[in-house]
């Protein structure tokens, strides 16, 4: 089957961050993304947001060249992710999953991995390592093996090691899943300080509350497709955001009546009784 023609399929936009047209994407019988066109402005705070399986994560690997479309196309900055692929990286920072890390390296020499790979030298590449060391309060934790790290920590080193080469756009998949609320305060500083030198940051997340709090634009994502898309305030149209999100995915049914789950008295009678029967 061949994907369904899309409307707005047209060149992409060269001074957006990230311009997608007509994304596809298909795991055997199933479609991931589906004609998905986005455009994401320089110098926004950009968040993706869905439910478990719309295609956020697919639409992240394609437009960060880690995964081929079946058809569409994406620009970093004006430079085509599949033709330019090597320009295209270099502009983006992208935060690793823990499990895509080197954890029996330690803090420091995983930065410096990072930098290396990145094309610094050593000792630039040390010199940055210790700066987003101090930044995300890891000094202390410089030279223990990443595999001793926490959650949280594990979080920070891997949001250090897409920053390490001065990104001009930072992507991020839940950044802030299993961090302490202090960690997670510290990330969001960060963040925002970065947006502020003109940076743009894209981050995929289910928390709504962080999404309508820190961001300034959003697109919601449902099967594939943006459903909706734009400055945040625009998006929920006067409602909070995540109740807006579920009108646009819909999903939401009426409480299920379990007849045996009674946090009153009668639960507790029924087992009485139920035991006197034995």
């Amino acid at each position: 089957m061949q994907p369904a023609p899309d409307a707005r399929l047209f060149a992409p936009d060269p001074h957006m961050a990230v311009s997608m047209r007509g994304l596809f994407k298909r795991f055997d019988e199933k479609v991931a993304v589906n004609g998905l066109s986005l455009d994401i402005p320089v110098g926004s705070f950009y968040g993706l947001v869905g439910p478990n399986g719309a295609g956020k994560t697919t639409t992240i690997t394609m437009f960060t060249g880690m995964l081929v479309p079946d058809a569409g196309v994406a620009t970093i900055l004006g430079h085509d992710v599949w033709m330019d692929t090597a320009r295209a990286k270099r502009l983006i920072g992208l935060m690793p999953q823990a499990d895509e890390i080197f954890t029996t390296l330690t803090g420091m020499q995983l930065l410096v991995y990072a930098g290396m790979l990145r094309g610094m030298g050593r000792a630039e590449a040390s010199a940055r390592g210790n700066d987003l060391l101090a930044a995300f309060d890891l000094t202390e934790s410089a030279n223990v093996m990443v595999r001793d790290y926490s959650a949280g920590m594990t979080k920070k080193i891997c949001l250090a090691t897409a920053m390490i080469h001065s990104p001009r756009i930072l992507v991020l998949d839940e950044p802030f899943e299993a961090v302490d609320p202090i960690s997670s305060a510290n990330i969001k500083d960060i963040l925002v300080e970065y947006v502020a030198t003109g940076g743009t940051v894209i981050i995929s997340s289910h928390v709504m509350a962080l999404v309508e709090r820190m961001c300034t634009h959003v697109a919601v994502i449902n099967r594939g497709q943006v459903v909706a898309a734009g400055p945040v305030d625009e998006v929920a149209a006067g409602e909070d955001l995540e109740e807006r999100f579920l009108q646009l995915v819909g999903g939401r049914h009426g409480a299920a009546r379990i007849a045996w789950l009674d946090g009153g008295a009668n639960g507790e009678q029924s087992q009485d009784a139920q035991g006197g029967t034995q």
